[in-house]
Formats: C-alpha cells, structure tokens, sequence
C-alpha cells in the first residue's frame, strides 16, 4: 500500500504521523511511504532521517495522493481539495466541532477513520489517551504561568509559600486529562477539587490522594460553588466523538474571581463552558468578563516531540493493519478500528459524531 505523510497545516502544528522508525518497519513489510518535505522537522526528524528509513519524499500533493494518508490533525479548508472517494484517512477528526469539515468528507467519498473514537478491548481509546494525559499536564502549567503578573494575571501562586495560603484550582471532567490536571495541580501545593458525575471515579481520587483532594458529584450548585472561589479551571469533561456538554454556563464564570484563568481541554469537541471558543498557539488567550480563556484547539501541539513520539507509537499497529489488509478488511477483521471509523462513504457512521451534526 502506498502511505502518505504530510506535513500538518494548523497553527503551530510540529508533531507528525509517523516517525522514522514507523516508516522503516512499514517499508520492512513492502509498503510505499511518502513524505511531505519537512514533514517530521519540527518534531526532531529530518527528511535525511526518512529517506534513510526507506521513504520517498515529495510534495503535499504527492503525499496526499497516496491510499492512506496519517496525519495527526484534522485537514484545514486549504487541504479539502485533496479529498477523494478511494482515500483512507486517519487521523484526529473532532467532527462533532466541525460540520465543514465532515460534510467535505461526505462529499468527497472518503473513508475517515478519527483516531479519538479507535477503541480497546477494556473500552479506553488508546490513541486519544497519550494526548489526554499531556495535555491534562500542560493546562495546569499553562494556568499557573497565566495567573502570574507578566502574563497578565493577578500575581498569585498556584501552591502558595509559607504563611500564604495556596489557591484553588477546581477540575471539572475526572478522566484521562483531568486525572493528569489534578496530579500536577496536587504536585505544586496546590488546593484542588475534581467534579465528575461518576462517584466511582471520584472514589478513585480519594484513594489515591487520601483525602488532600476535594470529591464533588458534579450539578449545577455544586460547580457554581467550587468555581467561585477558583482562580483555575480546568474543564476536562470527554463523551467520546459527541459533542462536549456545556458545564460551566456565563454566570459561573461571572461568579470567579478577578483575573481567574480556564483552561478548556475540551475545546477539541466544541468546549465545556458557554463562553468557550476556539483559539491558536499564536492567539491563545482572551478575556470574557474579567476571566482570561485559554481554548487551543490543539494544546499538545506545544509540546510536539513528546507527543510526536508517544501518538505515533499508539497508531502504528493499526497503521499497519491497514496496510497489510486493505481498509475494507481491516475494518472488518478489528472491532476497535472499526469504532473509528466517522465517516464513510458520504455518510456518518458514528453515532456520537451523528447525534451532534444530524
């Protein structure tokens, strides 16, 4: 099979589809890789690293005119050209937060196979995990610089120092990326507290910090109380493929203090809160009442070479399944793969992603 690698379009987007290593395992097996120039620099990898590998190098067009195209973020409008009807692709979607998107899919035919809807047997999504967790990692980071004067915030510090108390930072969504805000958030002194609808999930978080972390059942009250005292969000909340519930509504944020800070992870699938909208690496921030709003819609993009390595050691067994058998059969032969599957031709196979556009 022939595979194609560009190189990614969207803001800041450094990471890659495969690395060096995928592509020599996969050319091992007789297949025909071609690579975008300079598709792999902004991660640590060199086109000199992919020839070496086996692959061929070319331009956009040549590596979108390949059977499979791995990408890791969704095509931009520029790149809805090179949709076609006998293309796979497989990469991170998010349709639910984009109806353009979806509908040059359908009309072009294409078989879109999103890597945050890919299952496993214990019922996790492997390729949308390693993303999660980094930026889950990366939102606490980017919330504590965000609350120190220079940039712009009120000046506090996130674990306080002695004879000050530290601030509260509220975790609303307790799965993979809200586990991952809550560790770092706990590591840094930290006053947190996780919201979810799951008290299992919550019994977890107690377990594991007895008792330093705060377990609340997630309702209306219960997160218009935690957040007015909050100068950190997170908003963290996941329904695989659907579109993001909105939990934190106007008057909630209205209610934090001046200078606050959300971070929403979920901006991926539209966003968690009423005031949420989609923002770059260029243009991260903006301010909604007196509320600075952090909405990147591809946050592990800023940390590229860590997220380049982890991503493409997840898809490349199914990059390689694939490969080896052909989409069709691939699809039939692994339930897992199949649940990725969003779009195929011209219609919506994913419940989630159709309950959101239809």
């Amino acid at each position: 099979m022939r595979i194609g690698v560009p190189r990614e379009q969207k803001d800041h987007e450094k990471r890659v589809g495969i690395t060096p290593d995928g592509v020599h395992s996969l050319v091992e097996l007789g297949h025909t890789l071609v690579i975008e120039r300079g598709a792999g620099v902004g991660s640590g990898f060199q086109d000199a690293d992919y020839t070496a590998a086996g692959a061929q190098l070319g331009s956009a067009a040549d590596a979108w005119a390949c059977d499979l195209v791995v990408k890791v973020k969704e095509p931009i409008p520029s790149e809805y050209g090179f949709l076609r009807n006998d293309l796979t692709l497989f990469c991170y979607l998010h349709l639910a937060a984009e109806p353009e998107l979806a509908q040059a899919l359908m009309d072009a035919g294409t078989t879109a196979i999103a890597f945050e809807t890919v299952t496993d047997a214990h019922g996790g999504l492997p390729l949308l995990t390693p993303m999660s967790e980094i930026a889950g990692r990366l939102s606490v980071q980017i919330g504590a610089y965000l609350l120190t004067n220079p940039a712009g915030g009120p000046g506090v510090l996130l674990g306080g120092i002695g004879g000050v108390a530290p601030i509260h930072v509220t975790v609303v969504g307790g799965g993979t990326s809200g586990a991952q805000a809550v560790d770092v958030a706990v590591g840094l002194g930290a006053q947190v507290t996780v919201i979810d609808i799951n008290t299992s999930t919550l019994r977890r978080f107690m377990e594991r910090y007895q008792n330093r972390v705060h377990c609340v059942s997630s309702s209306p009250a219960a997160i218009a109380e935690a957040l007015s005292r909050s100068h950190l969000v997170i908003g963290s909340v996941l329904v695989p493929g659907a579109k993001a519930p909105i939990v934190i509504s106007k008057e909630h944020i209205q209610a934090m203090p001046q200078g606050a800070v959300i971070v929403d992870i979920a901006i991926d699938q539209g966003g968690c809160t009423e005031l949420s909208k989609p923002t770059s690496h260029s243009e991260p921030t903006y301010v909604a009442d007196h509320v600075t709003m952090y909405c990147v819609t591809n946050m592990p993009g800023s940390a590229q070479v860590t997220a380049t390595k982890a991503l493409a050691a997840e898809t490349l067994p199914f990059v390689r399944q694939l490969a080896e058998l052909g989409t069709e059969e691939a699809i039939a032969a692994n339930p897992h793969l199949a649940a990725g599957v969003n779009i195929r031709r011209g219609e919506i196979l994913h419940q989630g992603v159709r309950q959101a556009l239809c």
